[in-house]
């Protein structure tokens, strides 16, 4: 059996030290960056909104007035609604609108929220009646949407951007 051994002096060890940590600054600015995709362009955006402290009548109509929506002042219906815990198809489909709003509702199985519908008054782009709805568990809204009241209609993000088929 053989035995090496090296000695170093200190001074050979922090240089050693000190161009591996070069080496890897170098590498590490040779990796490509690229630009933002659509996801995060639109988590950035979702991330500019309020949707914690919503507990009043008030907080509400102000929540939809960060997208642009004047609303009637009373809700139409305010309702005690069970997210399930386990998504069907359509359900799947809503929380992908959900989750292009930065928002998820699969954190919220098998929780109880309370559902407020609004009619919204300033929406130009649907000649018939559009009413908004917001999901609130504990003071914070968890989900939403706008949609026609046609069943031909649509539903769409707060931002009345992103719609379901």
């Amino acid at each position: 059996m053989f035995v090496y051994s090296l000695k170093a002096s200190t001074l050979k060890i922090f240089g050693i030290v000190g161009l591996s940590v070069v080496a890897l600054v170098v590498m590490l600015n040779m990796i490509p960056t690229y630009g933002p995709t659509a996801a995060s362009v639109l988590y950035s955006e979702a991330a500019s909104y309020q949707y914690a402290n919503v507990k009043t009548n008030d907080d509400r109509i102000g929540f939809l007035k960060q997208f642009g929506w004047t609303v009637e002042p009373t809700p139409l219906e305010e309702q005690e609604v069970t997210i399930p815990g386990e998504f069907d198809k359509i359900f799947v489909s809503y929380n992908e609108l959900q989750k292009q709003q930065g928002l998820d509702l699969s954190k919220y199985r098998r929780k109880g929220a309370v559902r407020y519908t609004y009619k919204v008054t300033n929406y130009t782009d649907y000649p018939g009646t559009v009413y908004a709805n917001l999901l609130i568990y504990r003071g914070k809204v968890i989900g939403g949407d706008l949609c026609s009241a046609d069943v031909s209609g649509f539903v769409s993000g707060f931002d009345g951007k992103v719609k379901l088929p």
